[in-house]
Formats: C-alpha cells, sequence, structure tokens
C-alpha cells in the first residue's frame, strides 16, 4: 500500500467511510487508528492534517498517512491488534499513547506537568508561524482572538465573564485594538497587539498544545509566558 503526504489536498480524496489508518513518520509507523461510519477516514485524517500544523520540529510534509476502507469491523478489535503488531515489529507507536490529537484538558489542568515523551513535548507550537487573521484592528480585542483562533490548529482558551465563561471577559469586549499600521503576521505578534490595548493584569502563556490568556501574574513549570499587558 503506498502512503500519501497528510495534507488536505489528499485527504480530501480518501473516501468518508470506516476503515483504520496509520500515520509515519521517516517510514515508521508512528500511530495507528480506526474510525467508524459515524467519522469516517477523510474526516479523521483531515483533523490530523490540522492538528499538525503550527509545531516545532515538525514539517508536515514528513508526516505520511495509509488508509484502507474495512467494509464490516468483527468483534476483534482491529485497531488494538495493529499497535501490537507494530509495537513488536518495528517499535513503539508513540503518538497513540502521547496525546497526539487530545482535547483541551480545561482550566484544572493548567499547572499539570509535561511529560517528556509527549507529542507537545516533542513538538511543541509555533508561536512565530505565519498566520493571516480576518480582522483589521479597530474593533474589540475579543474580535482578534477570535479571528486568531479560527488559524490555529491548537487551542487558544481566555478567560470569560464570571458566571459566564462562554461569553468573553468585559476587558476582552471594552478593549479595543486599534487599526493595524501594519497587520501582524504571526500568533505571537497577533497576541502583543491585543496585551497592548487591556488593562494591566492580563498574562498570555505558551502552555503544551495550547494558549491561554488569563488575569494573573504567574510562571507554569510547563509553560512560557508570551507577555503580559
Amino acid at each position: 500500500m503506498d502512503s500519501a503526504s497528510l495534507t488536505h489536498e489528499h485527504t480530501m480524496q480518501v473516501p468518508d467511510e470506516q476503515g483504520v489508518y496509520q500515520l509515519l513518520v521517516g517510514g515508521q509507523v508512528v500511530y495507528v487508528g480506526k474510525t467508524d461510519a459515524d467519522s469516517g477516514l477523510r474526516g479523521r485524517l483531515s483533523k490530523h492534517a490540522w492538528t499538525i500544523q503550527h509545531r516545532q520540529n515538525l514539517k508536515p510534509s514528513d508526516v505520511q498517512f495509509k488508509s484502507a476502507r474495512v467494509f464490516v469491523f468483527t468483534a476483534m478489535d482491529l485497531e488494538k491488534l495493529l499497535i501490537r503488531h507494530y509495537a513488536a515489529t518495528s517499535g513503539e507507536v508513540w503518538w497513540n499513547f502521547s496525546g497526539f490529537g487530545s482535547n483541551d484538558p480545561g482550566r484544572n489542568r493548567d499547572t499539570t506537568e509535561l511529560r517528556a515523551a509527549g507529542f507537545d513535548a516533542q513538538y511543541p507550537i509555533d508561536l512565530d508561524h505565519p498566520v493571516d487573521i480576518k480582522a483589521d484592528g479597530g474593533v474589540p480585542a475579543a474580535r482578534v482572538l477570535d479571528a486568531l483562533r479560527a488559524e490555529l490548529p491548537f487551542t487558544l482558551r481566555a478567560e470569560g465573564e464570571p458566571g459566564k465563561v462562554r461569553k468573553p471577559h468585559p476587558d476582552l469586549v471594552n478593549s479595543i485594538v486599534p487599526p493595524f499600521a501594519v497587520k501582524p503576521a504571526t500568533t505571537r505578534e497577533v497576541l502583543t497587539a491585543v496585551l497592548g490595548t487591556l488593562p494591566p493584569g492580563w498574562q498570555a502563556t505558551a502552555l503544551p498544545g495550547r494558549i491561554i490568556i488569563y488575569r494573573e501574574n504567574r510562571e507554569y513549570s510547563a509553560g512560557v509566558v508570551i507577555g503580559r499587558s
């Protein structure tokens, strides 16, 4: 079975049906997965293709995939069989156990120590990767953050309104980011522009696999402070 680069162009050619797939880096299988009829191969591989963007030490072109449609899954867990097979023949399929593709663990897990062998430790998020936000300034900070969030393949979480965490904090709504003389071209530059408009006390931090923006002044053992207002 031939492999293809894990790009949007290639994943869109995959049938959106149930099946199994592999991800490879340098020819080595690093991840094995399966999908059912509700979440087909195309959708799952497209999500993975997005997840590997904006990472240090990892070029998306270095990641390949193979996939096969499976018409009927038996009671036997094909995914576990494949993981066991590749772990025995070519070493551990370590992305399966690395936190790759995990969802935002939430505020209560922001102080969790980073596993040295985890995906986020091996491939930290790249704050200097180019972005093209759909905002020109002259709008609330919350809207600029929404525009940045739409460009990022990882979580950007900001403090919400007290008691209504799904609504932006009033500081983010009431602080207007001035029109850009030169549009910020990276994640770091966008965050710097936002912090420059907020009242004192806000901090942006890069944590494993995500960025958080809260009213705080603290250091995280597994994080890097991007800036403070």
